[in-house]
């Protein structure tokens, strides 16, 4: 076995699971504050990455202009999609919520096709495509960008949730009643939560834009996302963080072998092992609380 062609995979592996992260602090982010697993995220991923280009492309604003535009955009946006879809649904069983987030990821995806269409659109931030060296390993650019992006944002919002308005949005997950009973306004903090998110989903689809183009299969990363966010434990964020790694490597490595035997799409497969094994097994996740609900 060659050991650095598996050093080389497994640190690629974890760069890019550490961006399948960013994708599940977003669902994480709406489950600590409102116990509702998004089943939009992916789509809000995709319609992010095509409001950045909508301000570059189409109003010729410059890159480094049109992705904090982009995000103020999506947190107005997310607060809508709170306040005009999921508000009136608050208290209802949960089942509810989470087939109207289907039902939202189906309606964003679709709008998105019948606006930009279904080509590909590249994201171009300045990121090189030459490979980065590290000793005898060669590193993905994008990736290693992408990872420092996402621990960034861990750091912020894990200092977020050590404020008060964090500590109200924990509280509100914890209980809808005793929250309103408090004076809490439980529509303002999960509002916030969306928004918060919308904005998460901003900046990857940016990053994944970058790599893959902004076309519909930016919605897909849902699947690697819901993966992390179930293995690391809906409701934590530095769960969703280790969650991403061991992802990342367990995916890169097994597709670095397997797909030479398989003829490729090992990647999905591995993923969506984890997420059925997970659920069999330990349904909180790794570092979750043990009365999270299975999705």
């Amino acid at each position: 076995m060659d050991l650095t062609y598996l050093l080389e995979l497994s640190v690629n592996g974890a760069l890019a699971g550490l961006m399948y992260s960013l994708v599940a602090m977003g669902i994480v982010l709406i489950y600590k504050s409102s116990s509702v697993p998004n089943l939009a995220q992916g789509s809000l991923v995709m319609l992010g990455a095509y409001i950045v280009l909508a301000f570059s492309n189409g109003l010729g604003a410059p890159m480094w202009m049109a992705i904090p535009l982009a995000m103020a955009f999506m947190f107005f946006a997310g607060m809508g999609i709170e306040r005009l879809a999921l508000r009136r649904l608050a208290g209802r069983p949960i089942v509810m919520i989470l087939m109207m987030t289907l039902g939202l990821d189906i309606f964003l995806r679709a709008g998105a096709m019948t606006i930009w269409g279904g080509s590909g659109r590249p994201m171009r931030i300045g990121i090189s495509d030459d490979p980065l060296f590290l000793g005898p390993l060669l590193l993905n650019r994008a990736y290693v960008v992408g990872a420092a992006v996402t621990l960034v944002l861990f750091a912020v919002f894990v200092l977020f949730f050590r404020t008060r308005r964090g500590v109200v949005l924990r509280a509100i997950s914890d209980d809808y009643m005793a929250s309103w009973s408090v004076g809490i306004s439980v529509e303002r903090g999960v509002a916030l939560s969306w928004a918060l998110a919308s904005v998460v989903a901003t900046t990857a689809g940016v990053l994944w834009g970058s790599i893959q183009s902004v076309d519909q299969s930016l919605s897909t990363l849902l699947l690697k996302g819901i993966t992390v966010g179930v293995l690391g434990g809906l409701d934590s964020l530095g769960g969703a963080i280790l969650a991403g790694i061991l992802l990342g490597v367990l995916e890169s490595v097994a597709s670095g072998y397997l797909d030479k035997l398989l003829g490729g799409g090992s990647r999905d497969l591995v993923v969506a092992a984890v997420l059925i094994l997970t659920i069999m097994i330990r349904p909180h996740g790794l570092f979750g609380r043990h009365d999270i609900e299975r999705i």
